[in-house]
């Protein structure tokens, strides 16, 4: 009874999203950008801002700033004489535990507030306490409990992920169609299979787009960390070459702070189209 009522649901859904989906292809405009050309117009002003990036930064003082070719040198250097890996693998080895523990946590309880109605009552003026104050100003709170290490560190990253994963999350759960749970109440499918067959499905793009904002605040919270406690990693690759004016050193972290954000962001994308392919037609 149960497998025909879970059936009933998923075929209802189905046909539901089918809809909505159709109605979403038929409201994009005639100049939507296919995704060749979309790539070619990213790659064309990729270069573009290299180049006014290159004739602009051989016109500055080097100690003022620099231009890409300069960085392109000091990145081998840095890679030959092995401080650019040690730093790299540090620093994200530590944003990455304190990531996954923030958006991990996000999930769970972004998806029980969205559901239960109580829990969302109880954590409403802490999370909007909380989300209201800059994380930056926490830090030191952070580094008198956890000290100045790799935990520290942790915590700060955690901080920095968990509130746009979680109010996502939240808010997924809460754009559920209505008229889709009261057809799945209406043929008394189980909270599993609600779960499994609409809350889920729905709540996914959602879900994604926290962690994409998580990505980068996780970035800007393992370098702010790696500024306020022990000054390790690629922050203190960034601190120790702008003391002795080496410009060009100095940038090679923050270029390559930029790239882990686009390549994380670019899989993520990659992992949110084999999970929930009909946004391919959507977006």
């Amino acid at each position: 009874m149960h497998a025909r009522i879970g059936t009933d649901t998923a075929t209802v859904v189905a046909v539901r999203s089918g809809r909505s989906s159709k109605r979403r292809r038929h409201s994009t405009t005639p100049h939507s950008l296919s995704s060749n050309r979309r790539n070619l117009i990213a790659t064309i002003s990729t270069i573009v801002l290299l180049i006014v990036w290159e004739l602009y930064g051989r016109s500055v003082n080097p100690v003022l700033f620099t231009y890409p070719t300069a960085i392109a040198r000091a990145f081998v250097d840095m890679i030959q004489d092995g401080t650019l890996l040690a730093a790299t693998g540090h620093t994200l080895l530590v944003m990455i535990i304190g990531a996954l523990i923030g958006s991990i946590a996000g999930i769970i309880l972004g998806l029980w507030a969205g559901r239960s109605e109580t829990f969302d009552a109880m954590i409403e003026i802490p999370l909007n306490a909380l989300y209201a104050v800059p994380a930056v100003a926490l830090i030191p709170v952070i580094v008198i409990w956890f000290g100045y290490g790799d935990v520290a560190k942790v915590v700060v990253v955690f901080f920095f992920t968990i509130f746009p994963v979680l109010i996502n999350t939240m808010r997924g759960v809460k754009e559920v169609d209505p008229d889709l749970l009261e057809v799945s109440r209406s043929f008394c499918s189980s909270e599993r299979r609600l779960w499994g067959d609409l809350l889920l499905p729905s709540a996914l793009p959602y879900i994604v787009t926290g962690l994409r904002l998580a990505i980068g605040r996780a970035l800007i919270g393992i370098i702010v960390a790696e500024f306020f406690t022990a000054v390790t990693g690629l922050g203190n690759l960034i601190v120790t070459n702008a003391n002795s004016f080496l410009t060009a050193r100095m940038f090679v972290p923050i270029v390559l702070l930029s790239l882990i954000g686009v390549v994380l962001t670019s899989l993520l994308g990659v992992v949110e189209g084999k999970m929930a392919p009909w946004r391919r037609t959507t977006t």
